[in-house]
């Protein structure tokens, strides 16, 4: 039977490719940053994500979905995990994995949850737990090409320990407004009291729906769909409304 020619840009993509590790940052107590050198990486857009595998000695293999964190043209692909409890892959990525050590990456996957330097309409991103990461992207992928399109990033984490890039967006950007809605616990001084996101955080600290933002959200399943129906609910039209959701994978 005659096979199909895969695109050669697709192929690419779709192949595995060795992965070292350069540093591991720690970014809480419950997650680290990791930088990667990729040869033959072949780029990425500000919104994607990569399966990684790891393979042990005795042939067993296991992968998991990540998201990119870094900004396309980076030198190195960054990832940011977070621990999963009893998981399989995460702990080891965040606790274990060290500089020199190899895992294989293929990628980059995704088309529609991504940021392109062309687009010039305002942008909310709505980031939940670790659901940051590729809104990371596009923060600096904007900030890397010098864009102005104005930026609103609301990141809804249980406490102030648990945020992620902290000391990058406590220096943030022209055009880049940055609110936090904690849900189980507030710093000191804070005017809104733990809990969950309302459309009040959305209304106070994202855009209004007639400036025709696109809105970018990421995060655990429930905390997407929640978010995205108050959007909508709103009056921002779904078709602006992106989103991007995780759940259990064995972690």
């Amino acid at each position: 039977m005659a096979r199909t020619a895969v695109p050669r840009r697709l192929g690419d993509r779709l192949r595995w490719r060795a992965a070292t590790l350069t540093e591991r940052r720690q970014e809480t107590a419950a997650a680290s940053t990791l930088l990667l050198d990729v040869p033959g990486w072949p780029g990425h857009l500000a919104g994607q994500h990569v399966d990684v595998r790891l393979t042990a000695a005795d042939g067993y293999s296991t992968q998991r979905s990540y998201s990119i964190a870094s900004a396309p043209g980076a030198e190195q692909v960054e990832l940011t995990v977070q621990r999963v409890t009893d998981g399989e892959v995460s702990p080891y990525l965040v606790d274990v994995f060290g500089a020199g050590d190899a895992v294989e990456l293929r990628g980059p996957v995704g088309g529609w949850f991504v940021w392109r330097p062309e687009q010039t309409e305002p942008v909310l991103l709505v980031a939940g737990g670790s659901g940051l990461v590729p809104l990371m992207a596009m923060i600096r992928a904007r900030r890397a090409v010098g864009g102005r399109s104005p930026f609103r990033l609301i990141y809804s984490v249980r406490t102030p320990q648990d945020r992620l890039h902290q000391d990058e967006l406590r220096h943030t950007d022209p055009g880049l407004d940055v609110a936090y809605v904690y849900t189980r616990t507030a710093p000191d001084g804070s005017r809104r009291p733990p809990g969950r996101l309302r459309a009040e955080d959305l209304v106070t600290s994202g855009w209004p729906p007639d400036f025709e933002p696109t809105v970018y959200v990421c995060g655990p399943t429930g905390f997407v769909e929640y978010a995205a129906d108050q959007l909508v609910g709103l009056g921002h039209a779904p078709g602006l409304v992106r989103t991007e959701r995780f759940g259990p994978s064995g972690g």
